[in-house]
């Protein structure tokens, strides 16, 4: 397809004028085929830029390695650039939007010179969705089509629903590396140095503009950009949520469905609950998202749930048959792989595989690696960033559900963060007002690896949302707040916190995790039908010891343990987040969240 092809007048203007400003030597509009995307990977490899894996092991996959300086999303290098630094808040970067986009539109003159500009039409839902919303991406990088062909809805029909004057979010992407003539890049990822990366984010204008980053969510601007930092500005604007959650189907064994979605700060096994084999027999659990959730008001008065993507964008290191089998099934063709080790026959290898490298290896940077167990200063074969992108079609345990453009009616919110000590195994709030409270203090402990905090303290991600809100998270807060408000609250989804992560004195896991949770999500299902299987606490209503199907691993008094209500460590935990965490949000934390701070505190004491 060609510029000329576009029949929507303000879309054509808008890549007319980007084509004038980047100076590409072709344009491409991406028609989302696979053809297509065939043709961006035969560029690729015969670039020196993919290795094409073994196809009898690897149907379909491709492996690339990145430029070590453009591994990971660049926080310091987001920004979240509104008219007022007030509205971004303390929690995001900001630059005045005149300022940045004069900066930018210094970097982009020109930046295309050498290569092809492609115009993705994409749909973040399943298109034509009410939930769902669209972005046109102009990037210079065939890497970006292709994991945004798996990532998203791309081409003709997202045009087509488009229209001639339908709303679309207007997101630039460039490597930043033009080339001179006869110029190539010569088998090495393009990208930009690290102080010209730039991932900017507009949110009265709802555009997106990106800068010398060709990787993941810097580059793929459906992704963290659109779904997550512009959307949850759409949501708030509009009275809908954009939420980093998953979003699972539940069965039980008398057939009964509920679907709920999850918010987990990262390392928290988010993606292995989101593909979880139940331990319990007759309950089933299907994926209708891994990462992202979009939230609208159906007509009863329910939240309805889509999963804007349409592929997993996952972290490989620790990923096994034992942790996520239906996430390496999901995995075994058709899959990009960025900064994983390569092996002799061609096959992909990284840390918590499951088995040792077999022989000799090339590792993330192309360089020889071979395995040395006794040696604890080795260095990685895989980057601990290294990731795969796959169809979530391919996934042996994909909902049905998962692109009906109605979406899924949602029963649970949970919320959860990697706790040793205090939190419980499982806690349900009290009330919308209690929910948004401990959605507002989810958090980790530190441990003695991360080298800016002291171990021990816990590092607060609000509804796992830190990094991906665009805009303050005092007025997010409010905005969760005022969704209660606005409805019935006995129609909006019951809200839970749970901790996998428990340890005993000696410093091992309490709770085995993984296919066990299912355990705790019986509970929580049968919570939501009003079960008398609980006990009230001042924190909250949790387990009655004898309704969670206790694991054979853990004993009857460690379960207990766990289920059990720290009165000190909350006291800690309460004085934690009035000193250290809701300070920092200003006169914009809701008044309700330190009410419910006081009133926690006050059945603590009691």
């Amino acid at each position: 397809m060609k510029v000329k092809d576009i029949k929507h007048p303000k879309l054509k203007k808008w890549v007319e004028e980007a084509v004038g400003l980047m100076a590409p030597d072709s344009v491409e509009v991406c028609d989302g085929s696979k053809g297509e995307y065939d043709k961006m990977m035969k560029i690729m490899v015969n670039a020196g830029l993919a290795t094409s894996l073994n196809p009898k092991k690897l149907p379909g996959c491709v492996l690339f390695r990145s430029d070590p300086s453009d591994v990971a999303r660049v926080e310091n290098r987001t920004y979240i650039s509104s008219e007022k630094q007030s509205d971004a808040g303390p929690t995001n970067n900001w630059i005045d939007p005149k300022e940045l986009k004069q900066t930018m539109n210094g970097l982009y003159k020109n930046c295309m010179k050498g290569r092809t500009m492609y115009v993705i039409p994409f749909s973040m839902g399943p298109v034509g969705s009410d939930i769902a919303k669209i972005g046109v991406e102009i990037t210079d990088s065939p890497y970006v089509v292709a994991n945004m062909h798996i990532m998203t809805r791309v081409g003709k029909k997202v045009l087509g629903v488009l229209g001639k004057d339908g709303f679309f979010v207007p997101c630039y992407h460039s490597i930043g590396k033009p080339l001179e003539q006869n110029e190539s890049d010569r088998g090495k990822w393009p990208c930009a140095p690290l102080e010209k990366k730039y991932i900017s984010h507009f949110p009265e204008t709802r555009e997106i503009w990106s800068y010398g980053s060709g990787y993941g969510g810097n580059a793929l601007l459906g992704k963290k950009c659109l779904a997550l930092r512009i959307a949850s500005v759409l949501a708030r604007d509009e009275g809908w949520l954009a939420e980093h959650m998953l979003i699972l189907k539940i069965t039980n064994p008398e057939g009964k469905v509920k679907y709920i979605t999850g918010a987990f700060p990262s390392q928290c096994g988010k993606t292995n609950l989101a593909m979880l084999v139940p331990k319990l027999p007759g309950w089933k659990v299907e994926t209708v998202g891994d990462d992202i959730a979009w939230m609208k008001f159906g007509k009863d008065g329910r939240l309805y749930a889509i999963n804007p993507e349409a592929g997993f964008f996952g972290v490989a290191p620790g990923t096994n048959m034992e942790s996520n089998p239906n996430a390496m099934l999901s995995i075994s063709k058709n899959t990009i792989y960025t900064n994983v080790a390569l092996t002799q026959e061609r096959d992909v290898w990284w840390e918590q595989i499951g088995y040792d490298a077999p022989g000799p290896l090339v590792d993330w940077t192309g360089q020889n690696w071979v395995q040395d167990k006794n040696n604890k200063e080795q260095k990685p074969a895989a980057h601990p960033n290294s990731r795969f992108t796959c169809p979530a079609k391919q996934c042996p345990v994909i909902a049905k559900e998962w692109e009906d453009p109605k979406g899924v009616p949602i029963s649970a919110f949970l919320f959860g963060g990697r706790r040793p000590k205090t939190i419980p195994l499982v806690n349900q709030a009290k009330s919308w007002v209690h929910g948004v409270f401990m959605g507002s203090i989810v958090g980790s402990e530190v441990t003695a690896a991360a080298l800016d905090v002291k171990a021990g303290t816990i590092r607060r991600d609000p509804f796992a949302m830190l990094p991906f809100c665009g805009y303050h998270m005092g007025d997010y807060f409010k905005h969760w707040l005022d969704i209660g408000k606005k409805s019935d609250e006995s129609k909006l989804p019951k809200i839970f916190f749970v901790n996998w992560f428990r340890k005993n004195d000696a410093g091992k896991f309490i709770w085995p995790g993984y296919g066990d949770n299912s355990r705790v999500l019986a509970w929580i299902f049968d919570r939501c039908d009003g079960a008398d299987n609980f006990v009230e606490t001042p924190i909250g209503n949790l387990p009655k010891p004898e309704s969670i199907v206790r694991p054979d691993s853990v004993s009857a008094e460690d379960l207990k343990g766990i289920l059990a209500v720290d009165i000190e460590g909350w006291k800690k935990e309460i004085a934690d987040v009035r000193q250290n965490h809701y300070p920092q949000f200003g006169d914009k934390l809701p008044q309700e969240l330190y009410a419910e701070l006081d009133a926690i505190e006050k059945r603590l004491n009691a």
